[in-house]
Protein backbone atom coordinates (compact mmCIF):
# COMPACT_ATOMS: atom_id res chain seq x y z
CA UNK A 1 0.00 0.00 0.00
CA UNK A 2 1.28 3.46 -1.23
CA UNK A 3 -0.08 6.61 0.10
CA UNK A 4 0.10 9.24 -2.50
CA UNK A 5 -0.84 13.04 -2.18
CA UNK A 6 -0.97 14.92 1.34
CA UNK A 7 -3.08 15.01 3.85
CA UNK A 8 -3.46 15.98 7.94
CA UNK A 9 0.19 13.55 8.86
CA UNK A 10 -1.45 12.46 12.23
CA UNK A 11 -4.37 10.18 10.08
CA UNK A 12 -4.70 6.91 9.52
CA UNK A 13 -7.64 4.66 7.55
CA UNK A 14 -7.36 1.87 10.21
CA UNK A 15 -8.66 4.12 12.95
CA UNK A 16 -12.03 4.09 10.71
CA UNK A 17 -11.58 0.28 10.02
CA UNK A 18 -9.95 0.55 6.82
CA UNK A 19 -6.45 -1.46 6.39
CA UNK A 20 -5.78 -0.71 2.83
CA UNK A 21 -3.97 -3.18 0.72
CA UNK A 22 -4.28 -1.19 -2.44
CA UNK A 23 -2.73 2.62 -3.80
CA UNK A 24 -4.71 5.29 -1.60
CA UNK A 25 -4.64 8.84 -3.54
CA UNK A 26 -4.96 11.88 -1.08
CA UNK A 27 -6.99 14.77 -1.92
CA UNK A 28 -5.51 14.83 -5.83
CA UNK A 29 -6.54 17.78 -7.79
CA UNK A 30 -9.45 17.96 -10.29
CA UNK A 31 -6.86 17.38 -13.39
CA UNK A 32 -5.21 14.65 -11.64
CA UNK A 33 -8.77 12.44 -10.84
CA UNK A 34 -10.14 13.25 -14.17
CA UNK A 35 -7.03 11.03 -15.68
CA UNK A 36 -7.78 8.20 -13.29
CA UNK A 37 -11.06 8.16 -14.55
CA UNK A 38 -9.73 8.15 -18.17
CA UNK A 39 -7.00 5.50 -17.54
CA UNK A 40 -9.53 3.06 -15.35
CA UNK A 41 -11.70 3.49 -18.79
CA UNK A 42 -14.35 5.19 -16.28
CA UNK A 43 -15.12 7.98 -18.46
CA UNK A 44 -14.63 10.43 -21.52
CA UNK A 45 -13.46 13.88 -22.31
CA UNK A 46 -16.57 16.53 -23.99
CA UNK A 47 -15.19 18.33 -26.20
CA UNK A 48 -15.70 21.15 -23.52
CA UNK A 49 -12.75 19.08 -21.74
CA UNK A 50 -15.57 17.72 -18.95
CA UNK A 51 -15.34 14.47 -17.81
CA UNK A 52 -18.01 12.11 -19.13
CA UNK A 53 -19.24 9.46 -16.79
CA UNK A 54 -22.51 6.89 -16.62
CA UNK A 55 -23.54 6.16 -12.75
CA UNK A 56 -24.57 2.72 -14.38
CA UNK A 57 -27.66 1.12 -12.70
CA UNK A 58 -28.87 4.71 -10.75
CA UNK A 59 -29.34 7.66 -12.83
CA UNK A 60 -30.60 9.33 -9.57
CA UNK A 61 -31.62 9.24 -5.99
CA UNK A 62 -33.08 6.49 -4.19
CA UNK A 63 -35.47 7.64 -1.62
CA UNK A 64 -36.66 4.19 -0.42
CA UNK A 65 -33.25 2.66 0.00
CA UNK A 66 -31.81 5.66 2.35
CA UNK A 67 -31.85 5.06 6.49
CA UNK A 68 -30.98 6.55 9.37
CA UNK A 69 -29.61 4.77 12.54
CA UNK A 70 -32.36 4.85 15.63
CA UNK A 71 -30.26 5.34 18.16
CA UNK A 72 -30.31 8.03 21.42
CA UNK A 73 -29.43 10.30 19.55
CA UNK A 74 -32.28 10.23 17.08
CA UNK A 75 -35.23 8.10 17.82
CA UNK A 76 -37.17 11.23 19.98
CA UNK A 77 -35.90 14.11 17.18
CA UNK A 78 -36.08 12.34 13.79
CA UNK A 79 -39.48 12.32 11.89
CA UNK A 80 -39.69 8.32 11.40
CA UNK A 81 -41.40 7.66 7.61
CA UNK A 82 -41.16 7.07 4.78
CA UNK A 83 -38.06 9.32 3.96
CA UNK A 84 -36.57 8.17 7.61
CA UNK A 85 -36.22 4.62 7.38
CA UNK A 86 -34.59 3.35 10.96
CA UNK A 87 -32.64 1.05 10.81
CA UNK A 88 -30.38 -0.60 14.10
CA UNK A 89 -27.02 0.43 15.61
CA UNK A 90 -26.16 -3.56 15.01
CA UNK A 91 -27.06 -3.78 11.77
CA UNK A 92 -25.62 -0.55 10.65
CA UNK A 93 -21.91 -1.47 12.65
CA UNK A 94 -22.48 -4.80 10.61
CA UNK A 95 -22.96 -3.65 7.27
CA UNK A 96 -19.87 -0.99 8.41
CA UNK A 97 -17.49 -3.72 8.55
CA UNK A 98 -18.23 -5.35 5.07
CA UNK A 99 -18.11 -2.03 3.23
CA UNK A 100 -14.59 -0.85 4.84
CA UNK A 101 -13.27 -4.67 4.33
CA UNK A 102 -14.48 -4.15 0.59
CA UNK A 103 -12.41 -1.16 0.76
CA UNK A 104 -9.52 -2.33 2.26
CA UNK A 105 -9.12 -4.50 -0.87
CA UNK A 106 -9.52 -1.41 -3.68
CA UNK A 107 -7.64 1.79 -4.48
CA UNK A 108 -8.77 4.48 -2.53
CA UNK A 109 -9.37 8.09 -3.27
CA UNK A 110 -9.65 10.39 -0.04
CA UNK A 111 -10.75 13.71 0.07
CA UNK A 112 -10.90 16.49 2.66
CA UNK A 113 -13.23 19.19 2.35
CA UNK A 114 -16.14 21.24 4.36
CA UNK A 115 -19.51 22.10 4.25
CA UNK A 116 -21.07 25.56 5.47
CA UNK A 117 -19.23 28.88 4.17
CA UNK A 118 -20.23 31.03 7.48
CA UNK A 119 -16.89 29.65 9.43
CA UNK A 120 -19.63 29.68 12.92
CA UNK A 121 -20.95 26.14 11.03
CA UNK A 122 -18.51 25.13 9.71
CA UNK A 123 -18.62 20.82 9.31
CA UNK A 124 -15.36 19.01 8.34
CA UNK A 125 -15.79 15.87 5.56
CA UNK A 126 -13.25 12.94 4.89
CA UNK A 127 -15.27 11.75 1.42
CA UNK A 128 -13.65 7.94 1.35
CA UNK A 129 -14.48 6.70 -1.86
CA UNK A 130 -13.88 3.74 -4.53
CA UNK A 131 -14.04 5.64 -7.65
CA UNK A 132 -12.22 8.68 -8.48
CA UNK A 133 -14.88 10.43 -10.05
CA UNK A 134 -16.99 10.20 -7.02
CA UNK A 135 -14.06 11.64 -5.36
CA UNK A 136 -13.93 14.64 -7.91
CA UNK A 137 -17.81 15.13 -7.36
CA UNK A 138 -17.05 15.57 -3.69
CA UNK A 139 -14.14 18.24 -4.37
CA UNK A 140 -16.79 20.06 -7.09
CA UNK A 141 -19.15 20.00 -4.82
CA UNK A 142 -18.08 20.75 -0.92
CA UNK A 143 -16.05 24.08 -0.34
CA UNK A 144 -12.02 23.08 -0.56
CA UNK A 145 -9.83 24.08 2.45
CA UNK A 146 -6.69 25.20 2.15
CA UNK A 147 -3.51 23.63 1.72
CA UNK A 148 -2.42 25.34 5.12
CA UNK A 149 -5.94 23.80 6.17
CA UNK A 150 -5.22 19.93 5.50
CA UNK A 151 -1.97 20.19 7.34
CA UNK A 152 -3.95 20.37 10.33
CA UNK A 153 -7.47 19.09 8.81
CA UNK A 154 -9.63 17.07 11.82
CA UNK A 155 -12.78 15.62 10.23
CA UNK A 156 -15.77 15.82 12.13
CA UNK A 157 -18.10 13.56 9.47
CA UNK A 158 -16.51 10.57 7.36
CA UNK A 159 -18.43 9.09 4.26
CA UNK A 160 -17.56 5.79 2.58
CA UNK A 161 -18.61 5.65 -0.76
CA UNK A 162 -18.23 2.29 -2.24
CA UNK A 163 -20.76 1.82 -5.36
CA UNK A 164 -18.87 -1.68 -6.48
CA UNK A 165 -20.75 -2.74 -2.71
CA UNK A 166 -23.41 -4.82 -2.76
CA UNK A 167 -25.66 -5.64 0.02
CA UNK A 168 -27.46 -8.77 0.63
CA UNK A 169 -30.84 -7.64 1.63
CA UNK A 170 -31.71 -10.46 4.12
CA UNK A 171 -28.76 -10.26 5.96
CA UNK A 172 -27.51 -6.81 6.01
CA UNK A 173 -31.23 -5.14 6.44
CA UNK A 174 -31.51 -2.83 3.65
CA UNK A 175 -34.45 -3.55 0.90
CA UNK A 176 -32.28 -4.13 -1.72
CA UNK A 177 -28.61 -4.03 -2.61
CA UNK A 178 -28.32 -0.20 -2.44
CA UNK A 179 -28.10 2.21 0.53
CA UNK A 180 -27.42 5.08 2.05
CA UNK A 181 -27.43 5.29 6.06
CA UNK A 182 -26.46 7.76 8.52
CA UNK A 183 -25.22 7.73 11.90
CA UNK A 184 -25.59 10.59 13.55
CA UNK A 185 -23.87 9.24 16.27
CA UNK A 186 -21.11 7.86 14.53
CA UNK A 187 -20.91 10.72 12.08
CA UNK A 188 -20.90 8.41 8.88
CA UNK A 189 -22.57 8.38 5.80
CA UNK A 190 -22.35 4.98 4.32
CA UNK A 191 -23.56 4.29 0.90
CA UNK A 192 -23.11 1.59 -0.98
CA UNK A 193 -24.19 -0.24 -4.35
CA UNK A 194 -25.07 3.19 -6.96
CA UNK A 195 -22.48 5.02 -8.47
CA UNK A 196 -25.15 8.51 -8.43
CA UNK A 197 -23.45 11.17 -7.14
CA UNK A 198 -26.26 12.88 -5.62
CA UNK A 199 -26.41 10.24 -2.98
CA UNK A 200 -23.25 12.00 -1.59
CA UNK A 201 -24.24 15.93 -1.36
CA UNK A 202 -27.81 15.45 -0.70
CA UNK A 203 -26.30 12.88 2.50
CA UNK A 204 -24.71 15.60 3.98
CA UNK A 205 -27.30 18.00 3.23
CA UNK A 206 -29.41 15.73 5.63
CA UNK A 207 -27.14 15.83 7.98
CA UNK A 208 -26.69 19.72 8.30
CA UNK A 209 -30.72 19.42 8.07
CA UNK A 210 -30.50 17.80 11.66
CA UNK A 211 -27.50 19.48 13.32
CA UNK A 212 -28.08 23.51 12.19
CA UNK A 213 -31.43 23.37 13.76
CA UNK A 214 -31.48 21.13 16.79
CA UNK A 215 -27.62 22.32 18.08
CA UNK A 216 -26.62 25.66 16.10
CA UNK A 217 -30.61 27.77 15.76
CA UNK A 218 -29.91 27.82 12.24
CA UNK A 219 -32.87 27.25 9.76
CA UNK A 220 -31.94 24.72 6.61
CA UNK A 221 -33.14 25.70 3.27
CA UNK A 222 -33.26 23.37 0.05
CA UNK A 223 -33.14 26.37 -2.13
CA UNK A 224 -30.76 28.52 -4.06
CA UNK A 225 -29.85 32.08 -3.51
CA UNK A 226 -28.33 35.26 -5.12
CA UNK A 227 -27.49 38.80 -4.51
CA UNK A 228 -28.34 41.93 -6.06
CA UNK A 229 -26.18 45.09 -6.55
CA UNK A 230 -28.07 46.90 -3.37
CA UNK A 231 -26.86 44.03 -1.63
CA UNK A 232 -30.40 42.58 -1.40
CA UNK A 233 -30.46 38.54 -1.27
CA UNK A 234 -33.05 36.80 -2.88
CA UNK A 235 -33.75 32.53 -2.27
CA UNK A 236 -35.64 30.11 -4.55
CA UNK A 237 -36.84 27.51 -3.05
CA UNK A 238 -37.93 23.98 -4.84
CA UNK A 239 -37.51 20.32 -5.66
CA UNK A 240 -34.64 18.97 -8.41
CA UNK A 241 -36.35 20.20 -11.75
CA UNK A 242 -38.21 23.41 -10.91
CA UNK A 243 -35.47 25.79 -11.50
CA UNK A 244 -33.53 26.67 -8.37
CA UNK A 245 -30.14 26.23 -10.78
CA UNK A 246 -31.14 28.07 -13.67
CA UNK A 247 -33.07 30.85 -11.95
CA UNK A 248 -30.01 31.84 -9.51
CA UNK A 249 -27.43 31.87 -12.47
CA UNK A 250 -28.42 35.33 -12.93
CA UNK A 251 -25.83 37.26 -14.85
CA UNK A 252 -26.87 40.14 -13.18
CA UNK A 253 -26.76 39.28 -9.72
CA UNK A 254 -23.93 37.63 -7.89
CA UNK A 255 -24.53 33.78 -7.08
CA UNK A 256 -24.39 32.83 -3.54
CA UNK A 257 -25.25 28.74 -3.86
CA UNK A 258 -27.59 27.18 -6.31
CA UNK A 259 -29.32 24.13 -3.59
CA UNK A 260 -28.22 24.26 0.04
CA UNK A 261 -28.23 27.23 2.34
CA UNK A 262 -28.64 28.52 5.93
CA UNK A 263 -30.07 31.22 7.33
CA UNK A 264 -28.90 32.29 10.23
CA UNK A 265 -29.01 35.51 12.49
CA UNK A 266 -26.32 36.73 10.12
CA UNK A 267 -28.54 36.09 7.32
CA UNK A 268 -27.89 33.77 4.50
CA UNK A 269 -24.99 31.36 3.83
CA UNK A 270 -24.30 28.63 1.17
CA UNK A 271 -23.55 24.51 2.57
CA UNK A 272 -21.73 23.71 -0.63
CA UNK A 273 -18.64 24.89 -3.20
CA UNK A 274 -20.18 24.13 -6.30
CA UNK A 275 -23.48 23.22 -8.10
CA UNK A 276 -25.41 20.27 -9.65
CA UNK A 277 -27.13 21.48 -12.71
CA UNK A 278 -29.69 19.19 -14.92
CA UNK A 279 -28.36 18.94 -18.49
CA UNK A 280 -31.78 18.20 -20.18
CA UNK A 281 -32.14 20.24 -23.50
CA UNK A 282 -29.34 22.87 -21.94
CA UNK A 283 -28.50 24.81 -24.66
CA UNK A 284 -26.26 28.37 -24.33
CA UNK A 285 -28.80 30.60 -25.43
CA UNK A 286 -31.28 29.23 -22.43
CA UNK A 287 -29.31 28.77 -19.91
CA UNK A 288 -25.32 30.69 -20.63
CA UNK A 289 -23.89 31.12 -17.11
CA UNK A 290 -24.28 26.76 -16.65
CA UNK A 291 -23.24 26.25 -20.44
CA UNK A 292 -20.28 27.96 -20.20
CA UNK A 293 -19.23 26.11 -16.76
CA UNK A 294 -19.10 22.80 -18.71
CA UNK A 295 -15.68 23.10 -18.66
CA UNK A 296 -12.03 21.42 -17.50
CA UNK A 297 -13.17 20.46 -14.02
CA UNK A 298 -16.75 19.72 -14.75
CA UNK A 299 -18.26 15.81 -14.45
CA UNK A 300 -20.93 15.40 -16.85
CA UNK A 301 -23.43 12.46 -15.75
CA UNK A 302 -25.40 10.17 -18.06
CA UNK A 303 -25.32 12.50 -21.16
CA UNK A 304 -24.90 11.00 -24.69
CA UNK A 305 -22.54 12.27 -27.43
CA UNK A 306 -23.68 13.39 -30.61
CA UNK A 307 -22.81 10.23 -33.28
CA UNK A 308 -19.57 10.23 -34.25
CA UNK A 309 -18.17 12.67 -32.05
CA UNK A 310 -17.63 13.96 -28.42
CA UNK A 311 -20.17 16.96 -28.41
CA UNK A 312 -22.66 16.44 -26.10
CA UNK A 313 -26.70 16.46 -27.06
CA UNK A 314 -27.83 17.42 -24.24
CA UNK A 315 -31.89 17.05 -25.85
CA UNK A 316 -30.90 13.00 -26.05
CA UNK A 317 -32.40 11.13 -23.14
CA UNK A 318 -31.73 7.86 -23.71
CA UNK A 319 -30.51 7.03 -20.37
CA UNK A 320 -32.08 9.49 -18.21
CA UNK A 321 -33.78 12.45 -17.84
CA UNK A 322 -32.09 13.48 -15.26
CA UNK A 323 -29.05 14.08 -16.84
CA UNK A 324 -26.85 16.58 -14.96
CA UNK A 325 -23.37 18.14 -14.23
CA UNK A 326 -21.60 19.41 -11.45
CA UNK A 327 -19.07 22.15 -11.41
CA UNK A 328 -16.69 24.22 -8.64
CA UNK A 329 -19.19 27.43 -8.08
CA UNK A 330 -15.82 29.17 -9.54
CA UNK A 331 -16.87 27.80 -12.90
CA UNK A 332 -19.53 30.65 -12.70
CA UNK A 333 -18.18 33.94 -13.20
CA UNK A 334 -20.82 36.14 -11.26
CA UNK A 335 -20.17 34.69 -7.84
CA UNK A 336 -20.34 36.19 -4.12
CA UNK A 337 -17.12 35.62 -2.45
CA UNK A 338 -17.68 34.07 0.51
CA UNK A 339 -20.83 32.67 -0.49
CA UNK A 340 -22.78 34.51 2.15
CA UNK A 341 -25.73 37.03 1.58
CA UNK A 342 -27.62 39.55 4.13
CA UNK A 343 -31.43 38.47 5.48
CA UNK A 344 -33.71 37.77 2.03
CA UNK A 345 -36.13 40.16 0.83
CA UNK A 346 -37.75 38.24 -1.65
CA UNK A 347 -38.41 34.29 -1.43
CA UNK A 348 -39.71 32.58 -4.05
CA UNK A 349 -41.40 29.40 -3.98
CA UNK A 350 -40.90 27.26 -7.38
CA UNK A 351 -43.13 24.61 -8.39
CA UNK A 352 -43.60 22.50 -11.36
CA UNK A 353 -47.21 22.32 -12.02
CA UNK A 354 -48.31 20.05 -14.54
CA UNK A 355 -51.76 20.68 -14.42
CA UNK A 356 -51.29 23.65 -15.89
CA UNK A 357 -53.42 25.38 -12.92
CA UNK A 358 -51.34 27.65 -10.67
CA UNK A 359 -50.59 31.19 -12.47
CA UNK A 360 -46.80 31.65 -13.40
CA UNK A 361 -46.48 34.12 -10.40
CA UNK A 362 -48.13 35.47 -7.62
CA UNK A 363 -47.72 37.15 -4.27
CA UNK A 364 -48.63 35.34 -0.98
CA UNK A 365 -49.69 36.48 2.01
CA UNK A 366 -48.02 35.34 5.18
CA UNK A 367 -50.38 32.85 5.66
CA UNK A 368 -50.63 31.71 2.40
CA UNK A 369 -46.26 31.66 2.23
CA UNK A 370 -46.72 28.89 5.38
CA UNK A 371 -49.25 26.86 3.60
CA UNK A 372 -47.38 26.67 0.71
CA UNK A 373 -44.13 25.92 2.04
CA UNK A 374 -45.85 23.66 4.77
CA UNK A 375 -47.28 21.76 1.49
CA UNK A 376 -44.30 21.85 -0.70
CA UNK A 377 -46.08 21.19 -4.31
CA UNK A 378 -44.49 20.36 -6.76
CA UNK A 379 -44.40 17.55 -9.48
CA UNK A 380 -41.20 15.28 -9.52
CA UNK A 381 -39.54 15.65 -13.11
CA UNK A 382 -38.80 12.26 -15.13
CA UNK A 383 -35.60 10.73 -14.00
CA UNK A 384 -35.05 12.72 -11.07
CA UNK A 385 -35.74 9.61 -8.89
CA UNK A 386 -35.58 5.89 -9.92
CA UNK A 387 -38.78 4.46 -11.67
CA UNK A 388 -39.89 8.58 -12.18
CA UNK A 389 -40.64 8.70 -16.27
CA UNK A 390 -42.72 12.09 -16.47
CA UNK A 391 -44.20 14.40 -14.28
CA UNK A 392 -46.29 13.04 -11.36
CA UNK A 393 -47.77 15.56 -9.17
CA UNK A 394 -46.43 15.13 -5.33
CA UNK A 395 -45.95 17.19 -1.68
CA UNK A 396 -42.65 17.24 -0.43
CA UNK A 397 -42.97 19.13 2.62
CA UNK A 398 -40.70 22.08 2.97
CA UNK A 399 -39.32 21.80 -0.68
CA UNK A 400 -37.81 18.64 0.30
CA UNK A 401 -39.37 16.30 2.49
CA UNK A 402 -36.40 13.73 1.16
CA UNK A 403 -33.47 15.40 3.11
CA UNK A 404 -35.34 16.20 6.45
CA UNK A 405 -35.26 14.26 9.21
CA UNK A 406 -37.19 16.64 11.79
CA UNK A 407 -40.74 17.37 11.41
CA UNK A 408 -41.93 19.38 8.70
CA UNK A 409 -43.63 21.66 11.28
CA UNK A 410 -40.48 22.61 12.63
CA UNK A 411 -39.04 23.94 9.62
CA UNK A 412 -42.09 25.94 8.59
CA UNK A 413 -41.71 27.12 12.40
CA UNK A 414 -38.12 28.75 11.71
CA UNK A 415 -39.02 30.02 8.39
CA UNK A 416 -42.14 31.59 9.71
CA UNK A 417 -40.69 33.80 12.33
CA UNK A 418 -38.08 34.90 10.03
CA UNK A 419 -39.97 35.68 7.51
CA UNK A 420 -42.18 38.47 9.83
CA UNK A 421 -38.98 39.31 11.66
CA UNK A 422 -37.30 40.74 7.82
CA UNK A 423 -40.69 41.70 6.23
CA UNK A 424 -39.89 38.87 3.24
CA UNK A 425 -41.69 39.39 -0.14
CA UNK A 426 -42.87 35.90 -0.90
CA UNK A 427 -43.54 34.91 -4.26
CA UNK A 428 -45.23 31.66 -5.76
CA UNK A 429 -43.70 30.79 -9.57
CA UNK A 430 -44.92 27.87 -11.59
CA UNK A 431 -42.31 27.47 -13.94
CA UNK A 432 -44.06 23.96 -14.92
CA UNK A 433 -46.89 23.75 -17.59
CA UNK A 434 -49.39 26.53 -19.09
CA UNK A 435 -52.25 26.37 -21.79
CA UNK A 436 -53.32 23.19 -20.70
CA UNK A 437 -52.18 20.39 -18.41
CA UNK A 438 -48.65 18.02 -19.19
CA UNK A 439 -49.39 16.21 -22.93
CA UNK A 440 -51.82 18.92 -23.68
CA UNK A 441 -50.30 22.76 -22.93
CA UNK A 442 -46.71 23.40 -22.67
CA UNK A 443 -44.26 24.51 -20.30
CA UNK A 444 -44.16 28.14 -19.24
CA UNK A 445 -41.30 30.05 -21.34
CA UNK A 446 -37.94 30.40 -19.48
CA UNK A 447 -37.51 33.92 -20.46
CA UNK A 448 -40.82 35.36 -19.51
CA UNK A 449 -39.92 33.64 -15.73
CA UNK A 450 -37.32 35.45 -15.70
CA UNK A 451 -38.70 38.48 -16.55
CA UNK A 452 -41.68 37.98 -13.81
CA UNK A 453 -38.65 37.52 -11.26
CA UNK A 454 -36.79 40.63 -12.19
CA UNK A 455 -39.94 42.25 -11.65
CA UNK A 456 -40.42 41.13 -8.44
CA UNK A 457 -36.67 41.80 -7.41
CA UNK A 458 -36.67 45.35 -8.80
CA UNK A 459 -40.06 46.55 -7.20
CA UNK A 460 -41.59 46.65 -10.55
CA UNK A 461 -44.80 44.39 -9.16
CA UNK A 462 -45.23 46.93 -6.25
CA UNK A 463 -47.64 49.16 -7.86
CA UNK A 464 -49.73 46.87 -10.05
CA UNK A 465 -53.17 45.80 -10.26
CA UNK A 466 -53.66 42.40 -8.97
CA UNK A 467 -56.73 39.82 -9.00
CA UNK A 468 -57.56 37.20 -7.33
CA UNK A 469 -57.26 33.45 -8.28
CA UNK A 470 -60.96 32.14 -8.17
CA UNK A 471 -59.81 28.87 -6.28
CA UNK A 472 -56.20 29.12 -4.47
CA UNK A 473 -56.85 32.80 -3.52
CA UNK A 474 -53.78 33.98 -4.96
CA UNK A 475 -52.91 37.35 -6.20
CA UNK A 476 -51.96 37.50 -9.77
CA UNK A 477 -50.36 41.00 -11.22
CA UNK A 478 -52.23 41.87 -14.02
CA UNK A 479 -49.45 43.38 -16.14
CA UNK A 480 -45.91 42.49 -15.59
CA UNK A 481 -42.98 43.92 -18.06
CA UNK A 482 -41.17 41.40 -20.66
CA UNK A 483 -44.79 38.98 -20.09
CA UNK A 484 -47.99 39.00 -22.36
CA UNK A 485 -50.93 39.88 -19.90
CA UNK A 486 -53.02 36.83 -21.33
CA UNK A 487 -50.96 34.31 -19.94
CA UNK A 488 -50.71 36.08 -16.10
CA UNK A 489 -54.10 34.37 -15.19
CA UNK A 490 -53.66 31.12 -15.89
CA UNK A 491 -57.64 30.00 -17.25
CA UNK A 492 -56.83 33.22 -20.04
CA UNK A 493 -54.40 29.71 -21.70
CA UNK A 494 -56.86 27.38 -21.81
CA UNK A 495 -59.47 27.04 -24.98
CA UNK A 496 -62.16 25.20 -22.29
CA UNK A 497 -62.90 27.43 -19.07
CA UNK A 498 -64.58 24.72 -17.72
CA UNK A 499 -61.92 22.11 -18.15
CA UNK A 500 -59.45 24.51 -16.49
CA UNK A 501 -61.86 25.34 -13.42
CA UNK A 502 -62.22 21.17 -13.44
CA UNK A 503 -58.53 20.50 -12.98
CA UNK A 504 -57.85 23.60 -10.26
CA UNK A 505 -60.79 22.04 -7.93
CA UNK A 506 -58.79 18.59 -8.89
CA UNK A 507 -55.94 19.97 -7.43
CA UNK A 508 -57.73 22.07 -4.54
CA UNK A 509 -58.74 18.88 -3.44
CA UNK A 510 -55.72 17.47 -3.69
CA UNK A 511 -53.78 19.86 -1.36
CA UNK A 512 -56.67 19.82 1.13
CA UNK A 513 -56.20 15.63 1.60
CA UNK A 514 -52.25 16.25 1.80
CA UNK A 515 -52.84 18.86 4.51
CA UNK A 516 -55.39 16.99 6.65
CA UNK A 517 -51.20 15.83 7.69
CA UNK A 518 -50.57 18.93 9.19
CA UNK A 519 -53.74 21.03 9.87
CA UNK A 520 -53.20 19.97 13.59
CA UNK A 521 -50.41 22.43 13.77
CA UNK A 522 -51.71 25.32 11.70
CA UNK A 523 -52.70 28.04 13.44
CA UNK A 524 -56.19 29.75 11.51
CA UNK A 525 -53.89 32.12 9.24
CA UNK A 526 -52.53 29.39 8.14
CA UNK A 527 -55.58 27.44 7.43
CA UNK A 528 -57.54 29.86 5.90
CA UNK A 529 -55.12 29.74 3.58
CA UNK A 530 -55.91 27.34 1.84
CA UNK A 531 -57.67 26.32 -1.43
CA UNK A 532 -61.19 26.41 -1.88
CA UNK A 533 -63.25 24.92 -5.08
CA UNK A 534 -65.09 26.73 -6.89
CA UNK A 535 -68.62 25.83 -9.24
CA UNK A 536 -68.03 25.68 -13.16
CA UNK A 537 -67.52 28.71 -15.30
Amino acid sequence: MKVIGKQNPSFDLGSLGINATQNVYVNLTGGELVQHSLDKKMGELADSGALVIKTGEFTGRSPKDKFCVQDETTINEVNWGNFNIPISPEAFNKLYTKVANYLSGTELYVRDAYACADPNFRVNIKAITEYPWSNQFANNMFLRPTSEEINSFVHEWTILCAPGFRANPSVDGTRQHNFSIINFTKKVILIGGSGYTGEIKKGIFTVLNFELPVYKGVFPMHCSSNVGDKGDTAIFFGLSGTGKTTLSADPNRQLIGDDEHGWSDNGVFNFEGGCYAKCIDLSEAKEPDIYKAIKPGAILENIVFQPGTNIPNYEDSTITENTRVSYPIEHITNIRVPSTGGHPTNIFFLTCDANGVLPPISKLSPGQAMYHFISGYTAKVAGTEAGITEPTRTFSACFGAPFLPLHPARYASMLGSRMKEHKVNVWLINTGWTAGPYGEGHRISLSFTRAMINAALNGMLDDVAYEKHEVFGLMMPTSCAGVPAGILNPINTWADKEAYTQKANSLARAFNENFTNFADQANEEILNAAPRETSMA
